[in-house]
């Protein structure tokens, strides 16, 4: 019976060997036979082969039974990207091989090493030493001699131990991404907010294309192996890292909440495991083995073969989309979802410690003078609205991650406990992401009801900007709206990523019509904030458009040539690792002068939609009336401001409501053409043109407000407030000290 093996297996090795000359380090392996024929006589539950151009041996173990009996033949095939380079029918007899000339059923386990001839090793192609993530495969076909039936096929995956999954990728990506975002904050807390803005959107588009990448290895369709690889570089992304400690805790925690945790990884040495190689054509023939004895199973074995582990008649085990992912990974299945959980919190404290202990740090160096007192004022008097809104923009960030694996957890009910754990952290992000979406778009209705421009009280506010401005602040003020496309994109490609794991044509064609979708929308309104930001998310969307077309093609639904398939993959990694590489260096500069520059802001071109003209920063705040007057001529004040207005509280405040309310307060306008600055009361002087001086409540006495009083605050009835500001005009103006109108209304009265 162990002869049985050995001429399909020296072909292997030798096929192995097709991919270059001899090199001292050079070698080729393979850990799997996956099975290619519905009820196959031959199955290996574990097989493992290294070829050796050096001493030209390869060495063998596996694990295997065979029900064959008979004379029989091999037909051998191999090929690389498709391409069939060798075909070769070995007979038994001719060379023989004992136990094999006739055939014996029986299983055997051995391991033994096999010399390669050089002529075997002569007919091996140049390519197979160098490329990574070698895409080569040996077939091996027993037919019956007298009736050429073929009764047992079985392939094996040959590499080169070369690979583009790489820690240091994975490093260089992760910290430039982590160091962008942070240097968008940083370079907001210095004031240059246009700068931090386009640094921000960059950073988290750069972000998002690095998700995308992640989320082509978790679909469930076959990958070539130089993409399984590449996409396994940004698994990061999705918070899927393996942490040694970490996966025994899981284990733990799911077997105390009443799971099954399990054992992929513990029964290596006596189990092969099989990386879906034709969608799930390998899959379904091992599934056909099983099915007539899948009530013989253990207990645990059938719940894992519920939850998608498949196994094989033989004990070996098939894994395929986000299963795949995580076994490369090296974390169980059931462990992933807990995985992805936990690194997403770690992430959001580890933001949420760094911010408080900057704010620590920086008030420590004002007190000692290091600093100068108005360095980082705005971020030190509202450190916590702005960590606020930092926490939010991590929960963004975090949503395609937590959506795709909460949705995978419903599928496959690891425990109890993480189920419950997926309801509620699916649902929580996705309700507090639509709760700011439609809180954006409530405040941006509101700003243009009364100004006529959504981007006056979207920007002048400081509060509505630090808590809500990560949805709004990456597109123009006129495409405010814009978030809602976007989360609803991440939603629906994250459900057919997690719950279609088993058609993987399903996920390419919904897939196509998402990415073109969310493409044409992207061209036409072309909502980011100017025109190299939508150049750039552009060309991220022709590239995630294009992925998806590579995927389709994956599917290989029209039968096309393998060769075209395995081409087709080199050019995904070529594509997609060269426009990594271009969005990196466009980071790391726009970054960089963005910290070294006097003045970053001057680099970029201001928007459109004049948001800087509404932005306030701390040092404006102790401005005189006269340079009041002139920001608010400058800003195009037509229809005033109202002050003392919470976003927050009076949210149910219509607009006329509002009109109402600064006339009946007696606010004051301010003439944009008078000369002298002279203040008039509301109907007289030039209208368009007023900034309203209805007071917000302040902390302690203010001359404005003895003088001004708030009518319904106060209970002055409107026609006593009316008599008082005709008979006194002066008594409308301010005190140098007071606050700025521009203070009152916007968050910095609190």
């Amino acid at each position: 019976m162990r002869s049985f093996f050995r001429a399909p297996l020296a072909l292997l090795a030798m096929t192995a060997s097709l991919l270059s000359p001899a090199d001292a380090e050079r070698m080729l392996l393979s850990n799997s036979l996956n099975l290619c024929q519905q009820d196959s006589t031959l199955q290996a539950s574990l097989f493992n082969v290294v070829y050796t151009p050096s001493n030209n041996s390869a060495s063998i173990n596996m694990v295997a039974t065979s029900s064959v009996q008979g004379k029989v033949s091999f037909d051998i095939e191999a090929s690389a990207y498709g391409y069939t380079f060798l075909r070769q029918t070995v007979d038994p007899c001719d060379i023989g091989l004992r136990g094999l000339c006739p055939m014996v059923s029986g299983k055997i386990a051995f391991g033994f090493n096999l010399p390669v001839s050089a002529s075997a090793a002569s007919q091996i192609p140049g390519i197979a030493y160098h490329v990574p993530d070698l895409d080569a495969t040996v077939k091996v076909r027993v037919n019956l001699t007298g009736t050429g039936e073929s009764v047992a096929c079985v392939e094996a995956d040959i590499s080169n131990g070369k690979t583009v999954n790489l820690v240091g990728v994975k490093w260089a990506t992760a910290v430039i991404a982590g160091l962008a975002l942070v240097s968008s904050a940083i370079i907001n807390g210095l004031g240059h907010s246009n700068a931090a803005a386009h640094v921000a959107a960059n950073s988290l588009s750069l972000f998002g294309y690095f998700q995308a990448q992640a989320i082509i290895g978790l679909t469930g369709i076959r990958l070539p192996p130089i993409v399984q690889a590449w996409t396994q570089d940004f698994q990061w992304s999705m918070g899927i890292i393996r942490v040694g400690f970490m996966q025994t805790i899981f284990t733990w925690y799911q077997r105390a909440t009443g799971g099954t945790p399990s054992t992929i990884f513990d029964s290596l040495t006596t189990v092969s495991v099989q990386l879906e190689k034709r969608g799930l054509q390998v899959a379904e023939a091992g599934l056909s083995l099983i099915k007539r004895g899948v009530a013989m199973m253990p207990k645990p074995a059938v719940q894992l073969l519920k939850r998608g582990n498949v196994m094989t008649g033989s004990g070996s085990y098939v894994v395929f989309g986000i299963q795949r992912v995580a076994f490369k990974a090296g974390i169980e299945s059931t462990n992933l979802f807990m995985t992805g959980l936990v690194f997403f919190w770690i992430f959001a404290l580890i933001v949420a410690g760094a911010v408080a202990a900057f704010k620590g740090f920086l008030e420590i160096l004002a007190k000692r003078g290091i600093m100068k007192n108005d360095r980082f004022l705005e971020f030190r008097n509202g450190w916590i609205t702005v960590l606020k809104g930092i926490l939010f923009r991590v929960c963004l960030i975090g949503f395609p991650q937590m959506t795709i694996l909460c949705l995978w957890e419903f599928t496959q009910r690891d425990s109890a406990a993480e189920v419950v754990l997926a309801v509620f952290f699916f649902f929580g992000p996705l309700i507090t992401l639509a709760w700011g979406a439609s809180k954006v778009i409530r405040i941006a209705r509101r700003s243009i009801s009364m100004h006529r421009n959504p981007a006056y009280i979207l920007f002048s506010d400081p509060q509505a900007l630090n808590k809500w401005g990560f949805l709004y602040v990456q597109f123009r003020a006129s495409a405010y709206y814009f978030i809602i496309p976007v989360l609803f994109y991440t939603l629906i490609k994250s459900m057919f990523i997690a719950l279609a794991q088993r058609s993987g044509v399903t996920q390419a064609i919904s897939l196509i019509i998402i990415e073109v979708g969310f493409l044409i929308a992207a061209s036409v309104l072309r909502p980011w904030m100017d025109k190299s930001t939508n150049s750039f998310n552009i060309a991220i969307g022709v590239i995630n458009f294009l992925n998806a077309i590579f995927l389709f093609i994956f599917t290989n639904v029209f039968d096309a040539p393998l060769l075209v398939v395995g081409v087709v993959g080199v050019v995904l990694f070529i594509l997609n690792a060269a426009f990594c590489v271009i969005l990196l260096f466009m980071v790391i500069f726009s970054t960089g002068f963005s910290l070294i520059r006097k003045n970053p802001d001057a680099r970029y071109q201001f928007m459109s939609d004049d948001r800087a003209s509404f932005m306030k920063s701390q040092s404006q705040l102790n401005a005189t009336t006269e340079l009041d007057a002139l920001a608010a001529t400058a800003r195009g004040d037509k229809l005033g401001y109202k002050s003392g207005f919470d976003l927050d509280d009076n949210e149910s405040m219509s607009s006329s409501d509002v009109r109402k309310h600064n006339e009946a307060s007696g606010s004051y306008s301010v003439s944009a053409t008078n000369s002298q600055n002279s203040f008039y009361p509301n109907g007289q002087g030039q209208a368009n043109a007023a900034i309203p001086l209805y007071p917000a409540p302040q902390r302690g006495p203010s001359p404005l407000r003895e003088s001004a009083p708030n009518p319904i605050a106060s209970g002055v009835s409107l026609a006593q407030q009316r008599t008082a500001n005709t008979a006194s005009p002066a008594s409308g103006y301010r005190s140098q000290h007071n606050a700025s109108p521009w203070q009152r209304g916007a968050g910095y009265d609190h």
